[in-house]
């Protein structure tokens, strides 16, 4: 990590300016000196719970006795929350009986090997990859080891970037894939598919796989009319906290033949799902935490209402990025691919100075996390993730800075 931080400082000031402070924004720092109560997390992730929730969860602790964080994973008190998270998570996200909800570890990456490991039971199966991003492409790197991979490529030929969805044509897809995968927001890009793809007469019978990490309950799915055979996501980003992977399982993608023989239990869909997810200890504090998320989504009227929730606070940054006349520049041009989730910016083409003096005032103002460590460096561009914790309220703060930041330095 030290050596992470250095490198981003030499990238900001220069190899010969070590000597110099560096404000706490430009290396990452989510601690403003702003009052606490105004802190605004637009972290990519982990991120913040919605306020209600986090009251909720400060509830269970402060009325005393045993927590899900001591409850035995087998006790009658751990297994009546399992139940419930299960159930309020199928009936917000409306998840057909034929799909097993399965909490498993390891966060996205670990469903990267989890996905092949138990959809392929020979290193020779194929699976096809559709990478269109930074996500999808370190899925499909992973996938690389136990099967045998074929890639769809999303990137501009021109300019070697990701800035759009590839078209799925019948011929790019093997027939004899064992699944079609699929990241559906690409948060590093910027690019989200509103709505899964419908795939062609000929390959409906390749089930699809998503990587939801990011914009799982952020809008509905059509969980049979897309085909979906598997969708992941790891808690910290749109439903709780790190350590919490959540996939949902088609049926029939289930059995103890189907799965690779190397495939470990902990990530196996169908050891996991015949144990009712008690196969070894589950997050239990984060399994209640995704089912305190799910009965606040409930309550602000479900996924469609959530969506219009997340369109709203995209549309109010994107309105103040296209009509700044240049000041604010997005990577993608195509608004019906816009993430909803994460709105990445530039200032002036990437100008280093204004970008500096950006984080700075924003930071001071308590607004963080538009720049933080990643194992991509400090990328061309800030990005503001509008997950389930950040209110419209909180975005409009942001939107009036850029526009009196752009007012004041163009």
């Amino acid at each position: 990590m030290r050596s992470l931080i250095y490198k981003i400082i030499l990238n900001i000031k220069g190899e010969n300016n070590m000597n110099t402070k560096i404000h706490p924004a430009l290396v990452g720092s989510l601690t403003s000196t702003a009052p606490s109560e105004g802190i605004i997390n637009f972290s990519p992730g982990p991120t913040s719970l919605p306020k209600d929730v986090e009251k909720k969860i400060a509830a269970i602790f402060n009325k005393g006795g045993l927590t899900s964080l001591a409850l035995s994973h087998r006790s009658p008190e751990f297994l009546k929350i399992l139940e419930h998270t299960i159930a309020i998570t199928r009936k917000v996200m409306e998840i057909p009986d034929d799909y097993e909800v399965i909490f498993t570890h390891g966060g996205g990456h670990g469903q990267f090997a989890a996905v092949p490991l138990n959809l392929c039971h020979e290193k020779s199966d194929i699976a096809t990859y559709i990478v269109n991003g930074t996500w999808s492409a370190r899925g499909r790197d992973e996938a690389m080891k136990y099967c045998s991979v074929k890639t769809i490529d999303g990137r501009d030929m021109q300019t070697g970037n990701y800035t759009t969805f590839p078209k799925l044509n019948e011929s790019d897809i093997d027939p004899e894939s064992k699944y079609l995968y699929l990241c559906s927001n690409e948060t590093v890009n910027g690019i989200e598919l509103h709505r899964l793809p419908k795939l062609p007469e000929s390959r409906k019978h390749v089930p699809l796989v998503v990587d939801a990490s990011s914009d799982f309950t952020s809008k509905p799915i059509d969980w049979h009319g897309s085909g979906v055979g598997v969708l992941f996501a790891c808690a910290s980003k749109n439903i709780g906290h790190p350590g919490l992977t959540v996939a949902i399982v088609r049926r029939d993608l289930l059995g103890k033949d189907k799965a690779s023989p190397l495939c470990p239990g902990v990530f196996n869909y169908t050891t996991n799902s015949e144990a009712g997810n008690l196969w070894n200890t589950p997050a239990t504090f984060n399994i209640e935490v995704v089912g305190l998320l799910m009965d606040w989504l409930e309550n602000k009227g479900g996924v469609a209402a959530n969506e219009c929730r997340s369109i709203d606070k995209a549309n109010t940054l994107y309105d103040v990025i296209d009509n700044s006349k240049g000041f604010y520049g997005t990577p993608v041009n195509d608004k019906g691919l816009r993430s909803r989730m994460n709105i990445p910016f530039n200032i002036k083409g990437g100008d280093e100075t204004l970008t500096n003096k950006f984080l700075v005032e924003s930071w001071d103002l308590g607004m963080v996390g538009l720049r933080t460590l990643t194992p991509f460096g400090v990328g061309d561009y800030l990005r503001a993730s509008l997950y389930n914790g950040v209110t419209l309220e909180e975005t409009k703060k942001l939107a009036d800075f850029m526009e009196s930041f752009a007012k004041k330095n163009s």
